[in-house]
């Protein structure tokens, strides 16, 4: 089972309504669908990802995250998920504000940027780095917005995200809860997976009672 799939099988709650973004073959939505009966559907822009899951028995809709989430209603799910696909999309911003307005809650994860390892073979190398969580070459990988740790959480305080939980990643070993604003993570997460939602409105001004102030 890939790493970030055993963290967001234990933080989607039982017969929850989940989109899955990006979904690919349909892995995570099998799983999902198994182990906790959600309601799934899934978005995926590859044909073949579609033709495979629709095999598995899934709904599933050929489209792209950056043009097609603008379609599905507000708030017509309890999850959207978001498996190591974000780095992929040509605006995250976008895709992350549709993801929160369609959903309650979101689930975030991607290869963290400023990994040690990143750093290290850039330094040492001065050639785009490759690692277990970044394995492409430059020339073949499909992704076109790769962000640290740091970058990431920037991004959701601009956007007014609530982070309600952040788990570091690496293949193998267990997930480990951490705080994204440490600096010593932005080093440490190999892989960082974040659970969203959006920051509460304020509260309406009350309104004034009729008459003087001292009336």
């Amino acid at each position: 089972m890939r790493d970030d799939f055993t963290e967001i099988l234990r933080l989607v709650r039982p017969r929850a309504r989940v989109l899955d973004v990006g979904c690919g073959e349909g892995e995570l939505l099998e799983l999902l669908t198994r182990e906790k009966a959600i309601d799934g559907q899934g978005l995926e822009l590859s044909g073949d990802g579609v033709a495979a899951c629709l095999a598995r028995g899934l709904a599933v809709v050929q489209g792209d995250a950056d043009r097609d989430l603008d379609h599905f209603p507000t708030r017509a799910f309890d999850y959207a998920i978001l498996s190591k696909t974000l780095q992929q999309v040509r605006d995250p911003r976008h895709v992350l504000r549709e993801l929160l307005r369609i959903a309650d809650r979101a689930v975030v994860s991607f290869p963290n940027f400023g990994h040690w390892r990143v750093r290290w073979s850039l330094l040492a190398t001065g050639r785009m780095p490759t690692t277990k969580a970044l394995p492409e070459p430059w020339w073949s990988t499909p992704n076109i917005h790769l962000c640290t740790l740091r970058d990431f959480t920037v991004l959701c305080d601009q956007l007014g995200l609530r982070m309600e939980a952040c788990a570091a990643l690496v293949p193998g070993k267990p997930a480990r809860a951490i705080d994204p604003a440490r600096g010593l993570e932005n080093w440490r997460a190999e892989t960082a997976l974040f659970l969203l939602s959006r920051k509460a409105e304020p509260a309406p001004a009350p309104t004034p009672p009729p008459g003087g102030l001292f009336d």
